[in-house]
């Protein structure tokens, strides 16, 4: 799908987008947009502990605004982060007008987290009357409730109203919402009915795939570099390791199985970390190695090399996540077990596309009944499966077409 006429887009983001060649949902995106001929633009936070200041440059084709922010993520202090948080929006808004006060956009791309970006998209959209189109990756504040981080009655509903209230903002001056699933979509619609249905779509996670194939020889090497058995079925969880995941019921199942035919690798860090680690060291499970955060390489080559991929939510969870990590294995050509609260749709989209499985994260005995499954079929065939699957519904190209569409055509923005 092209467009004779290039678009100016900005994009706004609390990650980092240091380089758009490298891989991820959002540098494919962008990739895809800058490769069609449009000029594009990002906002992203940097933070004040890398101690560098606010600027702007062009590379990869690419004008980036860095802002100098406080520390918004990975920080401990809940107070410093809220305050990081909240004042976002004011930063992010005194560096548009800065730097990009000569640009006028077309439209705005925008993601959760955070939600406290509403002032910057509906300055931007008021000033250049573009059309703003929101990403919809979390739901906030509902997943800190869920997860018991935040109430909403007593002195903390205070923060969850203002929270809600500011969400509530967001999805009012998005134009358009793009939810990552259909259970995304229907409990966006449920729990917030002043917005139109109209304005309300899939736009799941998509990337450019790149698909690894080892020879017999490479997969040999990985595992002994890692210690790893060379002959037993190896199941791997890679990403973070926090709250979210609940990390106490994978420890659960750990302990419950037996298995000598498989082996357990998990890959990450994060706030929960250390409660695996604690298990690993004082349990010492025979069939259960832990690394901490690997090189991208390695553990693309490590994913390849291996055959079963973990999907890990917490149960508590009302708000229906959607894990990227999904993509990644169907990359590396692996099986997915997922072991999720019941509201997500991420299992019934991997047993119906026929490359996975599904248990809630509360039935340690389900996740042990899923593992003799896995035992007993061909994991490379499900995994070639899950192969053609992410090319048909989670490739970027799909995306970018529907972003575009959006983008021009013949309709009023909200």
């Amino acid at each position: 799908m092209e467009h004779t006429k290039p678009l100016n887009i900005l994009f706004i983001t609390l990650g980092r987008v240091e380089r758009i060649d490298s891989h991820g949902i959002y540098s494919d995106l962008l990739r895809c947009l800058r490769d069609r001929g449009h000029k594009i633009y990002t906002v992203c936070p940097r933070q004040k502990r890398t101690g560098l200041p606010t600027a702007y440059l062009e590379e990869e084709g690419v004008h980036k605004l860095f802002v100098r922010t406080g520390n918004v993520t990975e920080s401990r202090n809940l107070l410093e982060k809220g305050v990081a948080t909240l004042t976002l929006d004011r930063q992010f808004i005194r560096a548009i007008k800065l730097y990009l006060d000569g640009v006028r956009f077309d439209l705005i791309l925008y993601t959760t987290p955070p939600i406290t970006f509403v002032g910057a998209v509906a300055y931007v959209k008021r000033r250049d009357l573009c059309k703003s189109y929101l990403l919809l990756k979390d739901i906030f504040p509902q997943n800190a409730v869920d997860l018991g981080m935040m109430r909403t009655d007593g002195p903390m509903g205070l923060l969850y109203r203002l929270f809600r209230a500011k969400e509530r903002r967001l999805y009012a001056v998005s134009d358009r919402i793009g939810c990552m699933s259909p259970a995304n979509v229907a409990y966006l619609l449920s729990h917030n009915p002043e917005i139109d249905q109209s304005r309300v779509e899939v736009c799941p996670n998509c990337v450019q795939p790149r698909f690894w194939h080892l020879t017999s020889e490479e997969r040999e090497a990985i595992r002994r570099k890692y210690g790893l058995p060379e002959e037993q079925i190896l199941v791997l969880y890679g990403g973070n390791l926090g709250k979210p995941q609940g990390i106490p019921f994978l420890i659960d199942c750990l302990r419950a199985q037996k298995r000598g035919d498989m082996h357990f690798v998990i890959v990450g860090d994060g706030t929960e970390y250390g409660i695996m680690e604690r298990f690993v060291r004082e349990e010492r499970p025979a069939n259960v190695t832990l690394l901490s955060k690997l090189p991208r390489d390695d553990y693309d080559t490590l994913a390849a090399a291996s055959d079963l991929g973990l999907i890990l939510l917490d149960h508590r969870f009302t708000i229906p996540n959607f894990p990227s990590r999904m993509l990644s294995y169907l990359e590396a050509g692996l099986p997915v077990l997922a072991a999720t609260d019941p509201n997500t749709d991420v299992g019934q989209i991997a047993e119906e596309g026929g490359f996975g499985w599904w248990c809630e994260s509360n039935d340690p005995a389900g996740f042990l009944s899923l593992l003799d499954k896995a035992a007993s079929v061909d994991l490379r065939l499900m995994g070639e499966q899950g192969r053609r699957y992410l090319t048909e519904h989670y490739h970027v190209e799909a995306a970018c077409d529907q972003l575009l569409r959006f983008a021009t055509e013949e309709v009023e923005a909200v």
